[in-house]
């Protein structure tokens, strides 16, 4: 069975840190315990940085922490004049580089709290060929997954 990749944006990767008991939280601890694979680029962890040292700066140290319990794999921002180049992907510039790293690394979902840039614009999966939805969506997708590849083992023994 190969593992679910999801790649978080820096909304999902703040929900999953803050909060003790939402779907991003559960993603997280489900990565920790290797039955899925997080993913998240070099912009994201920069963006969430920034976001909680303003917002929550007490969470900081527990953001660090969190980042090695989830066994999270950080994966290098496509260079500037790639993003230059697919801006076309979406109307929020900004958010061009997490889309881009998010496509090269072949992810299963992109999970994000971010309905304005992401999710109410169908054209964004659409350009991009990702599943995009929230952690709570992404969640359900995988347990899914785990039934469908829990049921495919039982039919065959």
């Amino acid at each position: 069975m190969s593992k679910s990749r999801i790649f978080f944006d820096s909304s999902a990767l703040i929900a999953g840190v803050l909060s003790s008991t939402g779907a991003a939280r559960v993603l997280m601890v489900m990565s920790e315990m290797g039955e899925i694979q997080l993913l998240v680029s070099e912009y994201v962890i920069v963006e969430t940085e920034r976001s909680l040292a303003r917002k929550v700066p007490a969470a900081l140290p527990g953001f660090r922490q969190a980042l090695k319990d989830a066994d999270i794999k950080i994966v290098h921002d496509p260079p500037a004049k790639e993003v230059r180049e697919n801006l076309y992907l979406m109307m929020d510039v900004e958010d061009v580089p997490v889309l881009l790293a998010a496509m090269k690394a072949r992810v299963d979902y992109l999970a994000t709290h971010n309905r304005r840039h992401f999710l109410d614009d169908p054209k964004v999966a659409e350009k991009s060929g990702l599943r995009l939805g929230t952690p709570g969506d992404v969640l359900m997708w995988v347990r899914e997954q785990m039934r469908n590849e829990s049921f495919g083992h039982n039919i065959g023994e």
